[in-house]
């Protein structure tokens, strides 16, 4: 596999980055529908897409082979995603020889979610307790590597206060962070008050938005409740009101989301990166979408 590229060199260029993230497929199944997915995408030409990686590292394996699936067979340029979660300080050191080998020079650095059953998070008694550590251990072992963090817009569920959740956010930029991506939000002005907030105190890296296209009124409510994600009552209304018709359902999240990411290029956002959950149909709509009314450059 070839190596990556720096983001961080995508988002100094002049026109705005778009990305997807997938997650590793656990079935069969999935396997099929992310390989799907990958090839309806791939005529967009993507600036990256991003791969997760499972709580304690329970898609190790599978986030390094489909990275490099996503890589070698579609040529996407890939980010993969690494958590503190479950893990010691040489496993970590393992597993960044390994993107390092498979050619990423590209991760997003997460603290990461308690594994599933537990209500908060423990560190690994001789790993790390907060992600600005493993940006800094990453940067150390690897200084070219260019890093991403995430951002809240509406603040981490986890936070005392807006004011502290800011701090972290500045403290894990200050260890070597070259970007924030945004958890999921539907309202434009949380993540405008987000980026002034950032800019105030200091944090000068590029803030990119994450964006879900809905997929249904069920689905909203479900990724709401442990994100803490605001949804404006217009939109629960039209999603509320498709329900049993999966189409004007899904056509309602586009909408929704199009009409979003609109907004967010045209006040300056440096790019979007989209949750797509493996699906591409809502991402291609909006991808050719974007292309047609001009706010990105043809493929």
């Amino acid at each position: 596999m070839a190596a990556s590229h720096s983001i961080a060199e995508k988002l100094n260029q002049s026109k705005p980055v778009l990305s997807v993230e997938f997650y590793p497929p656990r079935s069969e199944e999935e396997a099929r529908r992310i390989i799907k997915s990958a090839q309806a995408l791939q005529e967009h030409h993507l600036d990256y897409v991003s791969i997760t990686y499972g709580a304690g590292g329970s898609t190790r394996k599978l986030t390094i082979d489909y990275g490099e699936i996503l890589h070698d067979l579609f040529d996407f340029e890939v980010m993969p995603h690494l958590t503190c979660v479950g893990h010691s300080q040489d496993e970590l050191k393992e597993i960044i020889e390994g993107f390092q080998q498979s050619g990423f020079h590209n991760i997003m650095t997460l603290r990461g979610d308690p594994p599933k059953g537990e209500d908060h998070f423990t560190p690994h008694p001789e790993g790390f307790r907060y992600a600005s550590e493993l940006v800094n251990f990453i940067k150390q072992q690897c200084p070219d590597f260019c890093l991403g963090v995430g951002g809240y817009p509406e603040m981490h569920p986890e936070a005392a206060s807006v004011e502290e959740d800011l701090q972290h956010l500045k403290h894990k930029v200050d260890q070597g962070a070259s970007f924030i991506t945004t958890q999921l939000f539907f309202r434009n002005e949380d993540y405008f008050s987000f980026v002034e907030q950032c800019r105030a105190l200091g944090i000068t890296v590029p803030i990119i938005p994450g964006i879900l296209p809905a997929l249904s009124f069920k689905q909203v409510q479900r990724f709401c409740s442990f994100c803490h994600a605001t949804v404006p009552q217009e939109l629960l209304q039209q999603l509320e009101a498709t329900q049993g018709d999966n189409e004007k359902s899904i056509q309602t999240g586009i909408d929704w989301a199009y009409k979003q990411i609109q907004g967010l290029l045209e006040f300056g956002a440096p790019g979007i990166h989209l949750y797509i959950l493996n699906r591409s149909e809502s991402a291609a709509a909006i991808l050719r979408q974007l292309r047609e009314d001009k706010l990105v450059a043809k493929a």
